[in-house]
């Protein structure tokens, strides 16, 4: 684990944030977020960023990924701390049908965990792959990390 107390300033004006707190059920024995809560908190992410984000704005949601891979790293114990966390998400690689996601989870002070996710354009109603739409493509890419950041 690394010390993160002191994390440089950053632009984020590309990435997602997703806040929440962490919950007593969150919790394991050793008194810390059990590991297998974080990727519960990237789907919550995910699911905010591409289903309740564009239908709050009026537009469509991204339907149809699936996850194809996800690695995590973590980085500093997440305890029970009262302030919210928050997921912070961006698009570091975007293909006509896959993209790939940056993910921390973070606070003001901290970098509790890195991870990152292959997401797939999935036809649920033929149950094969698909290509993600121009509208599609335009959506995720407002998230792509800018070449000079």
């Amino acid at each position: 684990m690394e010390d993160t107390a002191t994390l440089p300033a950053r632009d984020t004006s590309y990435r997602h944030i997703y806040e929440f707190r962490i919950r007593f059920g969150d919790i394991d024995s050793q008194m810390h977020v059990n590991n297998v809560k974080f990727l519960g908190y990237l789907e919550d992410a995910r699911l905010e960023m591409f289903h309740t984000d564009p239908v709050r704005s009026g537009l469509e949601p991204v339907r149809g990924m699936v996850v194809s891979r996800h690695e995590i790293d973590y980085k500093v114990p997440l305890t029970g701390v009262i302030h919210p966390v928050r997921v912070e998400t961006w698009v570091t690689e975007l293909r006509a049908a896959s993209f790939k996601l940056a993910y921390e989870v973070r606070d003001d002070a901290n970098v509790y965990a890195t991870a990152t996710s292959t997401l797939v354009a999935f036809d649920v109603e033929n149950a094969r792959l698909r290509r993600y739409t121009a509208a599609e493509r335009e959506y995720i890419g407002r998230f792509v990390k800018p070449a000079d950041v």
